[in-house]
C-alpha cells in the first residue's frame, strides 16, 4: 500500500500540472485541435493518402500547413492548444479542391478538444 501511494504522488508531481484556481490536474501533453484524414473518395479502402496531398488550416489571419508523422497511417495535425473556428483546404494535383465549413475547436480548462475530419477527394 504504501508504495502504491508513492507512486501515485510520483506519478501527480511529475506527469501534470495544476491549475490553481481549481485543483484541477492537466496532463502536460500538447494535443492538436484538428486531426484530419485525407482519403480518395473512389477507394473502397479508406486508406488515408498523403503524397501530394497539402493541408491548410485558416483562422481569420492565422494559416498554418498540417504535418503527418506516420507515413504508414497520414493523419494531418495541427492547431496544437489553440481554439478558434477553423477551415480546412486540401489541395492534390489532378483532384478537386477541398474546402470545409467551418470547424470549431474548442477547449477545456487543460487542452482543446481535439476535432476529427476525414476528407474524401473527388
Amino acid at each position: 500500500m504504501k508504495k502504491g501511494a508513492i507512486y501515485l504522488i510520483f506519478v501527480l508531481l511529475f506527469s501534470c500540472q495544476t491549475n490553481d484556481s481549481n485543483n484541477i490536474f492537466c496532463t502536460t501533453e500538447v494535443k492538436a485541435g484538428l486531426n484530419v484524414s485525407v482519403h480518395l473518395a473512389e477507394s473502397s479502402s479508406n486508406i488515408p493518402i498523403s503524397q501530394g496531398v497539402t493541408v491548410v488550416i485558416t483562422d481569420g489571419n492565422y494559416s498554418e500547413t498540417l504535418q503527418f508523422f506516420d507515413a504508414q497511417n497520414p493523419i494531418y495535425y495541427g492547431a496544437y492548444e489553440r481554439a478558434g473556428t477553423y477551415t480546412i483546404t486540401v489541395t492534390k494535383a489532378g483532384r478537386q479542391t477541398y474546402v470545409s465549413q467551418p470547424i470549431v475547436v474548442t477547449r477545456d480548462i487543460c487542452h482543446v478538444i481535439p476535432q476529427t475530419v476525414m476528407v474524401s477527394l473527388l
